[in-house]
């Protein structure tokens, strides 16, 4: 844990980021155009609320909304436990955000990450059947390296939801 000094704030204010145009996908649009993408103040809401936004993102297919859930829920567990795991979630749904862009690359890359990290914690731990997120997620990225290899488009992203446990 980080050492905490009498008068320090726990959890440290999070940065502030300016807004940044998108579309419906979380693709960033030029500055000056109007967003496309709406999604709940995460920074607003406690952790437990941010990862509960973003099982229910994942579930729906909103991949990138959940990997911006769970980023927020990343920088707030900073210097924790949990740090090493809301990256890992993070990272996960961006690596299932570059595959329904069409990037197997990043996906496969991103997936693989997400897979280092989240593999660290027992199943179940906070709500997710980690073992079968595990293999659920490996699958996916082989499949995403195997189009990357062969240079072949990646198919059609299967709907899949977060395993409880």
């Amino acid at each position: 844990m980080t050492d905490v000094r009498p008068g320090d704030v726990w959890p440290p204010p999070l940065e502030v980021k300016p807004p940044r145009p998108r579309d419906e996908a979380g693709r960033p649009l030029p500055d000056g155009e109007a967003s496309r993408l709406v999604l709940p103040d995460f920074d607003a809401m406690s952790i437990e609320q941010a990862h509960d936004a973003a099982i229910a993102f994942f579930d729906e297919g909103n991949y990138f909304g959940a990997h911006e859930a769970w980023e927020t829920c990343w920088a707030r567990c900073k210097g924790t436990g949990d740090e090493e795991f809301f990256k890992g979630l993070a990272q996960l749904g961006a690596g299932y955000t570059h595959w329904m862009r069409g990037n197997a690359h990043g996906a496969d890359a991103l997936l693989g990450r997400a897979l280092e990290r989240i593999g660290r914690h027992g199943s179940p731990h906070r709500g997710i059947d980690i073992a079968s997120f595990m293999t659920q997620v490996e699958a996916l990225r082989v499949a995403a390296a195997r189009c990357e290899d062969a240079h072949t488009p990646l198919p059609d992203l299967p709907q899949e939801s977060v395993p409880r446990g």
